[in-house]
């Protein structure tokens, strides 16, 4: 046998595991058309990350709510992942606004309870469907601080329009004194080493207050429309 060639007895499965992998794609297959479904009315839509620990008390939780109330008046239907901390305060701004508030809620052993400010809430038990989601409605990626999972929503958003699978968008990044070290790292390091360029380093937008978060969104669809191109429509069909 060519060892270049996969061996097929590494792909032998007993019949349960086989009935159970389908069963998986047909699940998987039901939160995409699910999802897809129930939100295809509410753009125009901003995404909004950060972390799901944060109380009330914290100075970024009253500007998640204040930035979301903002941009539900200003025409936006505002997505979150539907779970406490910064999720909660978004959804709660939106929720008093007049467009939906929006919550993809996770399946997880702890931590993710679903908040009550919720328009439209969707139940996900894979990340990438949930992800996906994130990408394929937004005008615009708000990060507030968090932790791995905020690290992992605002990574994957930014590789998707660096490698063009999906529109270019403004990312937004709440809080200078937290985000800043890791901007001077990707600096530092990643551009010095060539691993992105200074192009790449321009998608990102850093600010404080969140008349800087709506004033960055309308600067940047100033001259650009709000609705995809058919080409940007191609290419978000692969994301």
């Amino acid at each position: 046998m060519n060892k270049h060639l996969p061996n097929p007895q590494n792909f032998t499965s007993p019949p349960e595991d086989l009935g159970r992998d389908a069963w998986r794609l047909l699940y998987i297959m039901a939160e995409f058309a699910t999802a897809t479904s129930k939100l295809r009315n509410i753009e125009p839509a901003i995404s909004i990350f950060g972390s799901a620990r944060l109380t009330e008390a914290d100075p970024y939780y009253q500007k998640a709510m204040t930035v979301a109330f903002r941009l539900s008046e200003a025409g936006f239907s505002v997505i979150t992942g539907g779970g406490p901390g910064i999720m909660e305060a978004a959804n709660r701004g939106a929720y008093a606004g007049p467009l939906p508030s929006v919550g993809l809620n996770i399946a997880l052993p702890h931590e993710q309870i679903s908040n009550k400010f919720q328009d439209i809430s969707l139940n996900f038990h894979y990340f990438f469907a949930r992800k996906t989601m994130f990408a394929q409605f937004a005008l615009a990626y708000v990060a507030f601080p968090g932790g791995f999972g905020t690290f992992d929503e605002l990574s994957e958003c930014l590789t998707l329009i660096q490698t063009g699978k999906t529109r270019k968008v403004p990312v937004i990044l709440v809080g200078r004194d937290f985000w800043q070290g890791a901007i001077d790292w990707i600096r530092d390091q990643v551009l010095a080493r060539g691993m992105v360029s200074e192009a790449e380093m321009a998608l990102v937008t850093l600010v404080e207050e969140p008349d800087e978060v709506i004033d960055a969104i309308f600067e940047f669809y100033r001259e650009r429309d709000l609705t995809p191109t058919p080409e940007e429509l191609a290419r978000m069909s692969f994301l």
